[in-house]
């Protein structure tokens, strides 16, 4: 397949759905927004305590729901009683997601996991086995895509990268992770997720070979700056005029 006439650059990406100030982000309705203005969605998932896979962004549960408390210590039976920034909406389960989606559009699945790798993977793969729309995965986390690799190496898999200084982490791994060190030989990615506010720059440049996406593009002036470094944007916040 050559990536860069596929789906992953030609529609631009709405980041956690096409949300806004009445529409919460990772939502069924943002993704069903989304779908309506013709966008692809890119989605965050996390598992539960007791496994389930869920779409939130996230560790903490105050900024989108103003509870106390981590998502990782709910069970699947806490979240109708969590709504979404004040709305009706509650979290969704990745397959809740994926059966509002129903293969309208691409999606691409960032997996968020800072610990022991597998379970949660896992999960993502059976999940998806069920599902005939079109789909990548993404992470910041190269053991992720390493194990997406091994296990269902027909996924399309795209690397997360950037500068991130606002970002709390360990020196080695900001270093690495901007440079992305691992990307080659053991994620193997077949797409680039960069940082759009630190393009252009030289890490990127070894990667020409892979589509570049930049995220998370605000606005339009930072649209018209980016879109000449990548092959297409993750974006919020705006509609971009292409």
């Amino acid at each position: 397949m050559d990536l860069f006439k596929s789906w992953l650059v030609e529609t631009p990406i709405a980041h956690r759905g096409l949300h806004n100030n009445e529409i919460p982000e990772n939502s069924i309705s943002a993704f069903k927004n989304a779908i309506a203005h013709g966008y692809v969605i890119e989605l965050d998932v996390q598992m539960l305590s007791d496994g389930t896979v869920v779409v939130f962004h996230d560790e903490s549960l105050s900024r989108m729901t103003g509870n106390d408390g981590y998502l990782k210590f709910l069970t699947k039976q806490d979240l109708p009683m969590l709504k979404l920034a004040g709305s009706k909406e509650t979290i969704p389960t990745l397959e809740e997601a994926l059966s509002a989606i129903d293969g309208q559009t691409p999606v691409i699945i960032e997996v968020k996991n800072n610990s022991k790798v597998g379970q949660l993977e896992q999960k993502v793969i059976d999940t998806l086995e069920r599902y005939s729309g079109e789909v990548a995965v993404a992470s910041f986390n190269p053991l992720v895509l390493s194990y997406f690799k091994e296990h269902a190496p027909s996924l399309l898999r795209g690397q997360l990268a950037g500068f991130l200084k606002n970002v709390k982490m360990k020196f080695l791994t900001r270093w690495g992770m901007k440079r992305m060190l691992l990307t080659k030989k053991m994620a193997a990615a077949d797409f680039i997720m960069y940082e759009a506010k630190t393009l252009p720059n030289r890490f990127v440049k070894k990667f020409k070979k892979l589509p570049l996406l930049a995220w998370t593009v605000k606005s339009q002036e930072e649209y018209l700056r980016v879109v000449k470094y990548c092959d297409n944007i993750i974006f919020e916040g705006f509609e971009p005029k292409i």
